[in-house]
């Protein structure tokens, strides 16, 4: 019997005792200084100059809930007329030669063919395979760009990028405006993305919208873990079984179309 040959995988470390993990935790934010975090006014420290400049007052909370609403009023401006859409999600690290890049731009030109818009986080990596492949394909592509301290800049491939400074109304834009999500591998930023779409649906709070998992070989782990979830009893089979796993880009375009209801899928335009 052939064998199957194996995949080459850095070892990881071990786990960290307390004290390592403390020392790596001050290490890793040595270079932050003071504290974002805000406290009322008042207590230990409250006629500390310093301790004032991160005060949480009234007049901060309102200019705090102006930004949010002007960002909110850019982002539905700007997407309103968007017509039957998939967001795709995934990693900003992996480059054109990366075979999950490639998985992604194929994802992005299927979601073209068969008449959907392709909304991505606008960066580079997954995203910009997703809106490239779209963009290659004569499909609507649009980038969700969030500012971050390493300047993400938006892709080349996006018919409208609209930036963000809050991933919470980034991701509600993400959400909102697609009929159905496509998570390509990622890290923390894709699991945060795939689990707010995949506690939405749960909980029918959106939906029934199909959440299509890209990338078998990556996912195991995840699949692995939701089965020990399972046995703890936090969930059961039927409130994930939404979450389909498969590596053809093909497959999950087709799961997608069949799966929306049919005021969605009058509305395509097949390319």
């Amino acid at each position: 019997m052939k064998k199957t040959k194996k995949r080459n995988t850095p070892s990881l470390p071990g786990f960290p005792t307390a004290d390592a993990w403390a020392k790596s935790w001050k290490r890793h934010w040595s270079h932050v200084g003071q504290s974002g975090y805000e406290l009322p006014v008042g207590g230990p420290g409250g006629d500390d100059r310093d301790f004032l400049q991160t005060t949480r007052t009234p007049a901060k909370e309102k200019a705090r809930l102006g930004r949010i609403t002007r960002e909110f009023i850019r982002g539905f401006r700007g997407l309103f007329d968007v017509g039957p859409a998939v967001t795709v999600f995934g990693s900003a690290r992996f480059k054109p030669s990366h075979r999950y890049y490639k998985l992604a731009r194929a994802t992005g030109a299927e979601l073209a063919r068969a008449g959907f818009a392709t909304l991505t986080g606008g960066g580079p990596g997954i995203m910009e395979a997703a809106n490239r492949g779209a963009h290659e394909t004569g499909g609507a592509s649009y980038g969700l760009n969030i500012k971050l301290p390493q300047e993400q800049d938006p892709n080349p491939y996006v018919d409208r990028s609209i930036e963000f400074e809050y991933f919470f109304t980034r991701k509600v834009c993400l959400v909102k405006y697609s009929c159905a999500y496509i998570v390509m591998p990622g890290g923390l930023g894709t699991l945060d993305e795939l689990f707010e779409a995949a506690t939405l649906i749960q909980c029918q709070k959106i939906g029934p919208f199909p959440l299509i998992l890209m990338g078998s070989e990556f996912w195991q782990g995840m699949r692995e873990w939701g089965q020990d979830m399972m046995r703890h009893g936090v969930f059961s089979r039927d409130e994930i079984g939404f979450a389909y796993v498969t590596d053809s880009p093909r497959e999950a375009v087709d799961l997608i179309v069949s799966a929306v209801p049919p005021s969605v899928r009058e509305r395509l335009k097949p390319r």
